[in-house]
């Protein structure tokens, strides 16, 4: 593994200090709020934890309630909701100063061979190999970026629609993201579902704001995620490539809603996310 993916798998193992609770950490970085799909990956680890090995995750529900303080560590409190024969139940709290920041409901089921099995087609798309690395493709903002930048990324990200920070033109509100761990990860089902769970939260509301010709660090704007789900249909490893098709069908009232589809390379559909966001944008002034 690269350095990077080593710290993400580090920051995904939580220290278990009493029966159902864990504690996490954040990467020393200078960010004003945790990363919400560090807080959903690490809550899924700690709902795994708890549940036999048999069982996969195959859904979770989760909100994001206060911005989590990236200086403290996270609490992770489970409610083993309940355990049945064939699914398991999960309800975990992230807490943080006495108070919850982020609450996720996650269900895992016994392997089954069904009889009813169909999937969307894979979309096209480009090989990966053919698209510029973060790098590459934010090269000419490097000195704008500074650290940003620079930092060492766990996640290896290739734009299809060549999203950039620098891009106002208004366009359609859908774009590809083919992703995987920048390294090699153990045989551990969970954790590349936790992998795949913090790589999701990580680009899906840009497809919100590209028809409106905004970027994020604009001072008179303001997003965030407020809660986010995933269903996890078939198996698939976090460190081979995958196509994370985005689209957003609305936005309204400060909220807008993203929603992906996440293919294997072979065109298997993996996972599909749902997620919606904060949205405001003031035109008097900052947010």
């Amino acid at each position: 593994m690269t350095a990077a993916l080593d710290d993400l798998v580090a920051l995904l193992d939580l220290e278990a200090i009493e029966v159902n609770i864990f504690r996490g950490v954040s990467p020393d970085e200078k960010r004003q709020r945790v990363f919400g799909g560090q807080v959903a990956g690490q809550a899924l680890v700690a709902a795994g934890r708890t549940v036999e090995p048999d069982r996969a995750v195959h859904s979770l529900h989760a909100y994001f309630l206060r911005p989590g303080d990236p200086t403290v560590p996270i609490l992770y409190e489970v409610d083993r909701i309940r355990d049945g024969r064939s699914f398991t139940t999960r309800r975990v709290v992230a807490i943080q100063h006495g108070r919850a920041i982020f609450n996720l409901s996650a269900s895992f089921h016994v392997h089954e061979e069904g009889a009813i099995d169909h999937q969307f087609p894979m979309p096209d798309a480009p090989d990966p190999e053919s698209l510029p690395t973060f790098g590459e493709r934010m090269a000419p903002l490097a000195a704008q970026l500074g650290e940003f930048y620079t930092q060492p990324r766990p996640i290896d990200t290739r734009y299809v629609t060549g999203w950039e920070l620098s891009t106002l033109t208004p366009r359609e509100p859908n774009q590809q993201v083919w992703f995987r761990a920048d390294g090699r990860l153990p045989d551990d089902p969970l954790l590349h579902a936790c992998v795949v769970a913090y790589a999701s939260d990580m680009s899906l509301l840009d497809s919100v704001i590209l028809p409106h010709g905004v970027k994020w660090d604009d001072p008179r704007f303001s997003g965030a995620s407020l809660d986010h789900a995933m269903w996890f249909h078939r198996p698939f490893r976090a460190d081979e490539w995958l196509l994370y098709d985005q689209e957003s069908p609305s936005a309204s009232a400060a909220r807008g809603l993203g929603r992906g589809e996440i293919y294997r390379r072979d065109g298997v559909l993996a996972v599909s996310v749902v997620q919606e966001g904060l949205v405001r944008f003031n035109t008097d002034g900052p947010a």
